[in-house]
């Protein structure tokens, strides 16, 4: 059992916001998992009732109520649209940290969170050797979505997955601190671990960006997770190790904003940090908090930071390539961004946004929720790649790795022709081009 003062501490904190939820239910009507399930125990209405007696449930059978709330895609979606402000998510995790506390972590988990995330040496190099020797046990699946699946075909649930990249992307950054054009601010990159090691790509577009507009970067190579995977497994003890490393890496940092091409680390950073950092010293907790004020989605920055707008209208003349839009539920539920990221496509005059249904519906990924229901998963991202073909776009994006993955998975095991890409990649394809833009630094 951890410590009994912090598990206290965090079952006050839950019963403190358990007492707003009114029981409407209309969580049911946006519950992903519900609607694959029916299953009330899966809505976070049921979850929050099953909490109300966490003290009593966890004594009496404490494993039951964490495989309930792993039942969770913690898209957001019930929060967003709750009429009472719940912060489901808050309760979820925190209800998770205790449990995690009360009963101990699984030696596998424990090994992998604590001995591989939370080492950011042990981590990069077994991250370098993976890369190395992917090769053996994969083969390449959809060569126009780039992604692989597994020479046997059991392992990985005969998924279609994005391999890691030859090259992480920090070992290609020019500098870890570029000066800024004058007049223009200073931001911090925070690149995330899956834009470092599966899409370097993605990191090489922000800088492409982010240079041709004269913005100053700091990029130390330095930083870790933010910490989602271990909360999210309840891991309280791995989140504040990380959260304490990335405030010293970026906490005394002159720069004016930090902005990440992760929707779920830039929503982990400005939402959750905040409100789970709680058991951290004063200094660390407060450079955590003035951090997730200062954190902002690549593509809300360009927006509303920089003045990139859309056109009013697209150039006219020549055949140009349908792109669909997916809103990860980190970006358009967590934190409201969902115009921006479109404003940022629209810069390439070689594109046409084409729309698809339910643009906002959860991809159905949800981190490690895939690789626990799996079977879940693929049905709720079975619809997600329904919708994209139906656009008939020939380029889906989204600002998120986590969901790129998943979109690559559906897409590609269903054969089709589709491009996965962020929503950055197509302006920095403009830039190329000679597209719109004033000049600036180059990398």
């Amino acid at each position: 059992m951890g410590d009994v003062k912090e598990l206290l501490r965090l079952l006050g904190q839950i019963d403190d916001e358990l007492v707003s939820c009114m029981r409407c239910g209309m969580c049911q009507a946006v519950c992903p998992i519900y609607a694959e399930t029916g299953l009330e125990a899966h809505v976070a209405r049921g979850k929050i009732a099953l909490l109300e007696g966490l003290a009593h449930e966890a004594l009496k059978d404490p494993q039951a109520v964490m495989d309930r709330l792993d039942m969770c895609l913690l898209c957001g979606s019930c929060a967003a649209g709750c009429p009472s402000g719940v912060k489901v998510l808050d309760i979820f995790l925190k209800a998770k940290a205790f449990l995690a506390g009360y009963l101990g972590l699984p030696p596998a988990q424990k090994a992998i969170l604590r001995g591989l995330l939370a080492n950011r040496t042990v981590f990069g190099s077994v991250m370098t050797v993976a890369a190395k020797l992917q090769g053996l046990v994969t083969r390449p699946a959809n060569e126009v979505i780039g992604t692989s699946c597994a020479v046997f075909g059991g392992i990985l649930g005969g998924r279609h997955f994005m391999p890691l990249a030859k090259t992480a992307f920090h070992t290609s950054l020019p500098a870890t601190r570029l000066p800024a054009r004058s007049g223009q601010p200073t931001v911090a990159f925070f690149y995330g671990c899956m834009v470092d090691r599966m899409f370097p790509r993605i990191g090489q577009a922000v800088m492409k960006v982010l240079l041709h507009h004269g913005v100053g970067v700091l990029s130390p190579t330095d930083q870790v997770c933010c910490g989602i995977p271990a909360l999210s497994a309840g891991d309280l003890k791995t989140f504040e190790k990380l959260v304490t490393e990335n405030v010293a890496v970026f906490g005394d940092a002159a720069f004016d904003v930090l902005v990440t091409p992760c929707a779920t680390c830039t929503s982990t950073i400005k939402k959750i940090w905040p409100d789970m950092c709680d058991g951290l010293p004063g200094e660390i907790r407060a450079k955590a908090k003035a951090l997730a004020a200062k954190t902002m989605d690549i593509s809300e920055f360009l927006v509303k930071n920089l003045g990139l707008a859309a056109p009013a209208a697209p150039p006219a003349g020549g055949k140009k390539t349908k792109v669909t839009v997916h809103d990860p539920c980190h970006l358009k539920k967590s934190l409201g961004v969902f115009a921006e990221p479109r404003a940022v496509i629209a810069q390439n005059p070689e594109v046409e946004i084409v729309e698809m249904a339910a643009s906002d519906a959860c991809c159905g990924c949800g981190g490690s929720f895939t690789l626990k229901h799996y079977d879940i998963s693929g049905r709720i991202g079975k619809r997600k790649r329904d919708a994209v073909v139906a656009s008939g776009a020939s380029v889906v994006t989204a600002g998120c790795p986590a969901c790129l993955l998943q979109l690559s998975d559906m897409l590609s095991k269903a054969g089709d022709a589709v491009t996965v890409m962020h929503p950055v990649e197509i302006y920095a394809q403009a830039l190329d081009q000679g597209g719109p833009g004033t000049g600036g630094n180059t990398p």
